[in-house]
């Protein structure tokens, strides 16, 4: 019979200590859950500032200067023979 409050109290103290992990846990997930989500609304935030501050497609078109392609044939390249 005393073995059967042994294990009573051993299940207690077990159920007890499962509660205690529960809740610490929970606490845990809570504060991870905020942090994302104030991660979440900074990264948004600088998105947008990089945004405004980064030059759009049409601005770099036009700072860039054109760049002329013409059509060189390989014989004008290679002309003269080196001496060797």
């Amino acid at each position: 019979m005393e073995w059967l409050w042994l294990l009573a109290a051993t299940a207690s103290l077990l159920a007890l200590a499962a509660v205690a992990t529960t809740r610490r846990l929970s606490r845990r997930l809570t504060r991870l859950a905020e942090q994302y989500w104030e991660l979440k609304y900074e990264h948004g935030e600088l998105k947008a500032r990089v945004r405004a501050l980064a030059p759009t497609v049409e601005e770099i078109a036009a700072s860039t200067p054109a760049v002329p392609t013409t059509f060189i044939p390989m014989s004008a390249l290679g002309g003269r023979k080196s001496k060797g």
